[in-house]
């Protein structure tokens, strides 16, 4: 069940609540009783405290001051942490309601402290025998705040249920969601949120002579899906539509060239490319943004089968491109290059994918963020740069330099699909933008995508890294 949200206008008498300060001169003493206040007021600089719980043994009064760093982005992620830290006490005490009174007066920040709890609440408890002991306790969260609205509310629930659909596609295994069954989950999604969606056959797949995802697939004994989900509504701010384009391979056992065993055991994650731009469509679309954005979702898994692709292989990519094939656990890039030459029928706006690529991008900067480059995209990396921090998915902005191609070339067709050991992510990104005429930014998730620890609010698993980025940057087009 999806921890909601709810506006309320008054705390019953028997309920828990957190009361939001900015500073100890907020604090009214007919809120605490005296000792609390005394206790406060003499332990909060003294133990650098910015929780405080007190036991009124039919409930629990929390006193909870925000974060007051300088720069904004800083304060909401900090606040978001605060959030996601209160829910070990409050599951811990088996509350199932918990009332925030905001009387800090900041509502972007409050409403930070709520999403921290709504996101960190979440769990994957589908396989376990007996689910219903291990569910955490809290089921609803109520906010009295006269600064934010019943919209403001809503939104966050529609962004934090599209996180949590998304950390549950990639959570599953490849034994419950193949790449046929990956396209009906989006079909699911797509018919609650009204998106316009086609999931093709391989059938269809052949006749459009996409060679990169079906030679990826040769190895398969499931056949490829490439789904196409449309969000065109009425009075749509831009003439042409924004693209998404997410890596959808099931699972990756490098194929050919196999991975070891100890770098295979979460490779169910390699699907978290497409799994976030469905998710992102379905944000947008319950949000109903006036935003016309299209998301193309190719996948299939990678497997070494009697049939499979081979080192030495060359293949026929879906825009004529041959590509020589030295490695085939970089087939990522096989079926997303198809995509992006597809993506070029929309004639848009931008384009932006989202992969689990490399190996690379998790050495160069671990999961503190989203590896990115791109071309005739400059204005839109830095304002995805920019939302990025206020979300907390950052943005690192690789070099793009036209050397790199250099990397690529083969001797015997038009490609190669690796270019070697150095700067990976960046060959790999090149390799993309080869297969693009458009404004286009490449985002590598391999790191953040799936964590193999809890990391506060993002959890334990699939983190639906990417969602809230995307959204939020969506939602900016429409300010414009």
């Amino acid at each position: 069940m999806i921890t909601q949200l709810y506006k309320a206008t008054e705390i019953p008498g028997d309920k828990s609540q957190v009361l939001l300060l900015k500073n100890e001169d907020q604090l009214k003493e007919d809120w605490l009783k005296k000792e609390e206040l005394e206790y406060i007021r003499n332990h909060k600089e003294k133990l650098e405290k910015k929780r405080f719980a007190f036991n009124r043994f039919d409930r629990w009064m929390y006193v909870q001051f925000l974060d007051d760093s300088e720069e904004a982005h800083k304060r909401l992620e900090k606040n978001r942490q605060a959030g996601n830290s209160l829910l070990s006490h409050i599951n811990g005490n088996k509350l199932a309601e918990i009332y925030i009174t905001d009387h800090s007066g900041e509502a972007k920040e409050a409403l930070a402290f709520a999403e921290g709890m709504l996101l960190g609440n979440y769990q994957f408890l589908k396989y376990f025998k007996e689910a219903e002991k291990k569910q955490n306790t809290l089921q609803k969260v109520f906010m009295v705040s006269k600064k934010l609205s019943e919209k403001d509310i809503e939104e966050l629930n529609i962004t934090t249920e599209s996180t949590w659909k998304c950390r549950d596609l990639v959570n599953e295994p490849l034994s419950s969601l193949n790449a046929v069954k990956l396209g009906k989950a989006f079909e699911a999604m797509a018919r609650e949120a009204g998106i316009h969606v086609e999931v093709m056959n391989k059938k269809k797949i052949e006749s459009l002579k996409m060679g990169g995802l079906l030679s990826v697939n040769k190895g398969s004994i499931d056949p490829p899906t490439f789904t196409i989900m449309e969000w065109k509504p009425e009075g749509a701010v831009n003439e042409k539509p924004i693209v998404l384009v997410g890596k959808g391979v099931t699972y990756d056992t490098g194929g050919m060239s196999l991975k070891p065993s100890s770098g295979m055991h979460d490779m169910k994650c390699d699907m978290a490319g497409a799994a976030t731009m469905g998710s992102v469509m379905y944000a947008v679309a319950k949000n109903k943004l006036p935003v016309h954005v299209v998301a193309l979702m190719p996948a299939t898994d990678n497997r070494p089968d009697g049939n499979a692709y081979v080192p030495g292989d060359i293949i026929k990519m879906y825009d004529g491109t041959t590509v020589e094939v030295l490695n085939t656990d970089a087939e990522g890039r096989l079926i997303m290059a198809d995509a992006l030459s597809y993506a070029k029928k929309f004639e848009p706006q931008l384009v932006m994918d989202m992969a689990t690529l490399t190996g690379s991008a998790k050495i160069a900067i671990g999961s503190q963020g989203i590896i990115a480059m791109g071309s005739k995209s400059n204005r839109e990396m830095d304002e995805l740069t920019e939302v990025g921090s206020m979300v907390h998915e950052r943005i690192a902005k690789f070099p793009f330099w036209e050397e790199y191609s250099e990397m690529l070339k083969s001797e015997v067709a038009d490609l190669k699909n690796i270019g070697g050991r150095e700067a990976g992510a960046i060959t790999a990104g090149k390799f993309l933008e080869h297969f693009t005429d458009y404004p286009y930014i490449h985002m590598d998730i391999a790191a953040p995508a799936f964590l193999d620890k809890k990391d506060s609010y993002r959890g334990i698993g699939g983190t639906g890294m990417g969602v809230r980025l995307l959204y939020h940057y969506i939602k900016r087009l429409t300010k414009k």
